[in-house]
Parts: C-alpha cells; sequence; structure tokens
C-alpha cells in the first residue's frame, strides 16, 4: 500500500483498499489499462441490455446492406447455401420396433406423409419445404433472429395446405418489440418468462410496425411459447434477443463498400479528362486584349492531327493513376477477413479459387466445421421441434397410424443432414471413402449420409437397378461380382486381358 493509501486508511479503510486493489489489478492486466490509443470502452452489461441499446439498429443497418451491395449479400448467400441447402435439412428417421431394429414399414409410411407436407409447409403456401427453410435461415442470420407459430388443428380462417392440420406462420424480428418490458411480469423485449428464465409467452404485434397504414394501431397479443419457434444468434447467456452475424463487420464492409466506389468515381473522371495546353514560361506569356475573351476548344478523335498550337505552347494531359495498383490486394484482404469473421469461406464468397488442392482441401473441410455448428443451431431451433410436432399433429388427426411394435421411446427419433461437403478432386475424395469403408473406419451409411443421400433409399435403387440389369441380360462394372468373370476382360485393356489369362491357366 502506498503513502497516499496509508493517509487515506487513516480515515476511509474500504476506500483505501478498493483504490489499492483496483491498481494491482490493472497493473496485473494491461489490457484493462486506459489509454489514449484506446477508442472504445469496457461495456460489462448484461446481454439485454447491450442488444437492447443496439439490436433494432443493427438489424436495419444489416438489411441496408444486403439490398445495396453485393459482397453482403453474398456472404449470405453462401451462407445459407451451406447450412441448408436447397432441398432443405434432410431427415432421416430412426424410429426402431421392440427388437431394437429400425421399423422400415412404419419409417416408409411416416416419410410418405412428410413428403406430402413439404409441398406446403406454411400459411401462406407459397413457399415448399426447401424455400421455407432457405428463407428463415437467411432471416435469421441477417437480421439476427426470426419467429415461427406452429398452428395446429382447426385454426380460424386458416386452411392447411396438407392433409396434415399443421402449418407454420412465418414471422419477422420486428414484431417482437425491443421495448416492451415489463418487471411485475418478467417481461423482457417482448419476451415473458418464469423465475428461472424459461420463456412462458412472446408477446408479438399483430401488424407489422414498418407498415405505415399500422403505425397507429400497434397492438400485441400473448402467444404461449410452446406454439411459437424462436431462431436467434445469441453470444451471452440468457440473453433473450439474437444478433445478425454482419454485426461485427459492418463497419469493414462499409469501408469496403465506400473504398469501391471512390475508386469507381475516380477511374470515371480519369476516363473523362482530354487534354490542357501549356503555354511555356511564366515570362512569355502575353495578356489578351482588352475584350478578346476567346476560348479556345479544340475537337478530339481517334488518330487525329492536332495543328492547333500557337508559338511556345504544348499538349498536356492529366494522370490520375486510378484505379490505384493497392485496390486488389485491399479487397482481397477486406473480403477474406469479412467472410471468416461472419462464417463463411472465403474462396466461396469471392470467387477466388486460386491455390493448391492441400489449401483448398484445408479452407473447405475448416469452413465446413463452421457451417456444421450453425447448422446443428438450425436444427434444434427449427427442424427438430417441428419434426416433433408433425408428428404429433400425424396421430392425433388420424393420418398416422403407430403400430404396437413400435418403441415410443424411438418415436421422434430422427437423423438431421444438411449439405454434404462438396468434392475438390472426386478420384481421391471416393479413393479415401473407399479405403475407409474397407478398413472399417467408416460404414456404408455413414458415408452414404455424408454425402447427402439416404441409405435404405439408396440400397433400394441400387437392388431395382441390378435386377433390371440381369433381368435384361446386362453387365455394368458397377457390380463387383463380375469382376472375376473371364468374359468381361476388354480387348486393348492388357491388365485385365492379362489376369484373365491368369485365372484361366489356374482353372
Amino acid at each position: 500500500m502506498k503513502l497516499v493509501e496509508k493517509a487515506i486508511a487513516q480515515f476511509s479503510p474500504h476506500w483505501a483498499f478498493s483504490r489499492a486493489r483496483f491498481r494491482n489489478a490493472l497493473a496485473a492486466y494491461e489490457g484493462a489499462k486506459p489509454g489514449r490509443f484506446r477508442k472504445d470502452r469496457p461495456d460489462n452489461s448484461s446481454g439485454d441490455a447491450v442488444v437492447g441499446r443496439g439490436g433494432a439498429a443493427l438489424r436495419g443497418y444489416a438489411r441496408n446492406l444486403e439490398q445495396n451491395y453485393d459482397v453482403a449479400q453474398r456472404i449470405l448467400d453462401v451462407m445459407v447455401q451451406k447450412i441448408v441447402g436447397p432441398e432443405g435439412i434432410s431427415v432421416e428417421p430412426l424410429i426402431r420396433n421392440t427388437d431394437g431394429k429400425l421399423h422400415k414399414d412404419f419409417i416408409r409410411e411416416l416419410l410418405l406423409i412428410w413428403t406430402e407436407w413439404k409441398l406446403h409447409p406454411e400459411v401462406t403456401g407459397e413457399l415448399n419445404y426447401g424455400a421455407m427453410q432457405r428463407l428463415s435461415c437467411r432471416t435469421w442470420l441477417r437480421d439476427g433472429e426470426m419467429l415461427a407459430q406452429q398452428l395446429m388443428g382447426k385454426v380460424p380462417g386458416l386452411q392447411h395446405g396438407t392433409i396434415v392440420p399443421f402449418s407454420l406462420e412465418l414471422i419477422e424480428a420486428d414484431l417482437l418489440p425491443f421495448d416492451y418490458d415489463d418487471e411485475a411480469k418478467r417481461i423482457t423485449q417482448g419476451i415473458e418468462r418464469n423465475a428461472w428464465g424459461r420463456r412462458v409467452a412472446f408477446h408479438i404485434y399483430k401488424n407489422h410496425p414498418g407498415d405505415a397504414t399500422y403505425q397507429l394501431n400497434l397492438k400485441t397479443k400473448r402467444v404461449s411459447a410452446d406454439r411459437m419457434l424462436h431462431l436467434k444468434n445469441v453470444k451471452r447467456i440468457r440473453q433473450a434477443r439474437g444478433v445478425s452475424v454482419l454485426a461485427s463487420i459492418i463497419r469493414r464492409i462499409e469501408d469496403l463498400k465506400d473504398y469501391e466506389e471512390s475508386e469507381r468515381i475516380s477511374a470515371r473522371v480519369d476516363a473523362a479528362l482530354t487534354a490542357y495546353i501549356k503555354k511555356g514560361l511564366p515570362e512569355s506569356y502575353v495578356a489578351p486584349e482588352d475584350g478578346d475573351k476567346t476560348n479556345r476548344n479544340f475537337g478530339m478523335q481517334p488518330g487525329m492531327v492536332f495543328d492547333g498550337l500557337q508559338e511556345g505552347e504544348e499538349v498536356g494531359t492529366i494522370q490520375s493513376n486510378r484505379p490505384s495498383t493497392l485496390l486488389a490486394p485491399f479487397h482481397q484482404f477486406m473480403l477474406r477477413m469479412a467472410s471468416v469473421s461472419a462464417g463463411a469461406t472465403y474462396s466461396s464468397v469471392s470467387g477466388d479459387y486460386n491455390g493448391s488442392y492441400s489449401a483448398q482441401r484445408q479452407e473447405l473441410v475448416e469452413g465446413y466445421g463452421g457451417y456444421s455448428v450453425l447448422t446443428a443451431d438450425f436444427v434444434n431451433q427449427f427442424s427438430l421441434p417441428n419434426w416433433k410436432s408433425f408428428i404429433d399433429m400425424a396421430i392425433l388427426s388420424g393420418r398416422l397410424n403407430v403400430p404396437g411394435d413400435v418403441d415410443m421411446r424411438t418415436l421422434y427419433m430422427a437423423g438431421f443432414f444438411g449439405p454434404s461437403m462438396p468434392w475438390i478432386d472426386p478420384v481421391k475424395e471416393a479413393n479415401g471413402y473407399k479405403i475407409m469403408e474397407r478398413t472399417g473406419y467408416k460404414s456404408a451409411q455413414e458415408i452414404i449420409r455424408k454425402l447427402g443421400g439416404n441409405p435404405q433409399d439408396t440400397m433400394d435403387q441400387i437392388k431395382d437397378w441390378r435386377d433390371a440389369a440381369d433381368a435384361n441380360d446386362l453387365v455394368f462394372d458397377s457390380d463387383a461380382k463380375y469382376d472375376k468373370v473371364p468374359t468381361l476382360a476388354i480387348p486393348g485393356n492388357a491388365e485385365l486381358e492379362k489376369e484373365t489369362d491368369t485365372e484361366t491357366e489356374t482353372d
């Protein structure tokens, strides 16, 4: 304790102790020391307080960038493509019978009505399953959150688009007010919770606050939490509302946009410049006579001969040297950092695929690690709850009968699969999977799922195809049982002919 602190301790020990404690803490962590080069200030507010101050503004900035800048739009396009894909998250039921085996007949019946529901899963009837999930995922990433109300059974004024009376109403985050707080009812930013923080209900505007005709009539309705899905991107424990994935890179994207615009304008100005007339040394200048204000203009055209100069004059041109030679590397660096920070792969966003196979493969593997995390979040918050509700309504409506030998503990069990990682070199990738299957490191089913297929469907298709081939006396190289038949020797294939001759001599 320093002398000043000892003096303070004489009349305020608590003050002296606090001063010494904080001084020691600042001395231990240089990152906590204030300085003139640190622009930002520490913020120890709660997650709700931080989001409440800037959540709506961040959402608006992210939407504006998507609307007016192709880079932001491309980042979102790539992430949606890699997280849910063109057809949406695929579902493979894993329901078992009491013997522990997959109940194939029940699964087949369930998938039939699931496929029919996917044609019109939401209330407007405009979106199929894939389009609904892509739009939901895009809204979730860009706005930081989105909601979906599950409508089951008979609902006044609603006609379900499928045989199973279950539909989704997609809701933008704007309809969940940031400024609706009621401490007595435990309502924070429009979300009502119990004492443990579990969501009880959502207080939703009946009309979109962005519609001018409804701004004077903004009333809310209370929707029970068991009927509402809330996809949100959170970074803090117990954070009520989500934040856009573009939040931390909005400044970087805006700087990149402004720099590109400046270079583009400079290039246009440079292209519009023609020439000027240099009149020689200052002492040779002769002022025009009074009243002589002749403006000398010379028409410019390709290949012209310029012969209108006076004594001592010469033609000069203005060089702006734009666009700058630093534009490409600067743009590449900024775009790379923006892509990685948002969670997208740089090559996919930029279309720049220069690099070795190893480098491309490494980027793809690491990138899909991040995409898989986001896919898992999307599945847990959106796909899985919808799957459970769909099965419930299919059973309650009588469209799906559960056999007595179904293990009810596995009724909701299913595998959810996002887009598979694409191949860079098909031969290398296929050989790798082949080796892993033969050595027992991966099963054929796991490989098929990883490639985005359904193992049972694949097996059925292969069997049907090979049965049809056998019935028509057709032989294909893909059928391994014909590999050692001598009649398959192809003329001109020295290896195959040698192998066939050896087998014939051995016989």
